[in-house]
């Protein structure tokens, strides 16, 4: 007899749970239980984000080219902060205005960040003249270049010390060993000739951009002469972009020239010039 109800306990335990989980209210509890655990997880993910201000970033204003007075009353009103860093001197830039900036326009920030600027100093930028003279014209073309100047006019005169450099001049004036001047500005160079007036074989420059024959003639100890630009040069950019498709002398019919010779030029940014054989200018 005992053991019959140790045997049908199991059984009907079996049976009663089976039960109760099939029933409908064991089923509306557990759909309860799981709206409110999903109820509590909303509302943590909604504080979460009003915590940490998550995905309220904003792209940042474009401060390149404002004056810091112009840039105040629109960092104020993106809610954000600034803070001048750096100068540097920029070709083409006014002086005071905002050459860069961190984070870059457009980037997305959150409120109240600080954007770094770097301005355009009111001051050009100077280096100390090397010395360039009692050297030969490659040597001074090299640390002309590594200064940040500009290699301008190269012309000659009667001396014993042949090809070197005698005098360096900017304007008017002889520069000497250790002048500041303004980075960026071109400096003359008289060179020596001990045997009159020495040659050098005529580049063509057809198809090369004004920077490239300029280093190119430089390299053959010319100079550039007068820049003609047709009507498809509008911009300075296009000035940069525009090709030279005639040259005087003429390549063609002139392959030798003195060194010292000016060499004049035609650009273009009509490709058809460029292409097309053109009648050179001849004397």
């Amino acid at each position: 007899m005992s053991y019959f109800c140790f045997s049908i306990i199991p059984t009907y335990f079996k049976m009663s749970l089976k039960n109760f989980i099939t029933s409908r209210t064991f089923l509306k509890h557990l759909l309860l239980a799981f709206l409110l655990v999903l109820l509590l997880i909303i509302i943590t993910l909604q504080r979460l984000k009003s915590y940490t201000r998550h995905g309220e970033a904003f792209p940042v204003p474009n401060f390149t080219g404002l004056r810091i007075d112009e840039i105040e009353p629109i960092a104020d009103e993106n809610n954000l902060k600034y803070e001048v860093i750096d100068s540097m001197h920029v070709d083409g830039a006014e002086p005071g205005v905002v050459v860069e900036q961190v984070p870059e326009a457009g980037f997305k920030v959150k409120k109240n960040r600080v954007v770094f600027l770097t301005i355009n100093s009111t001051v050009p930028e100077k280096v100390t003249l090397p010395k360039l003279t009692d050297i030969s014209v490659r040597q001074a073309q090299g640390l002309i270049e590594n200064c940040g100047l500009i290699l301008g006019n190269i012309t000659y005169q009667p001396s014993e010390y042949n090809n070197l450099v005698l005098k360096v001049v900017q304007g008017s004036k002889e520069l000497t060993q250790g002048e500041i001047i303004i980075k960026g500005s071109s400096v003359d160079l008289v060179i020596g000739s001990s045997s009159g007036n020495q040659e050098t074989p005529l580049p063509n420059l057809t198809g090369l951009t004004y920077s490239e024959a300029q280093a190119l003639l430089a390299g053959q100890m010319l100079n550039t002469g007068v820049l003609i630009y047709d009507e498809s040069i509008i911009t300075p950019d296009d000035t940069l972009a525009a090709l030279i498709w005639k040259q005087y002398p003429n390549y063609q019919n002139t392959r030798i020239v003195n060194l010292g010779t000016s060499i004049d030029l035609w650009l273009t940014l009509d490709s058809l010039k460029i292409q097309q054989p053109t009648l050179q200018v001849t004397e």
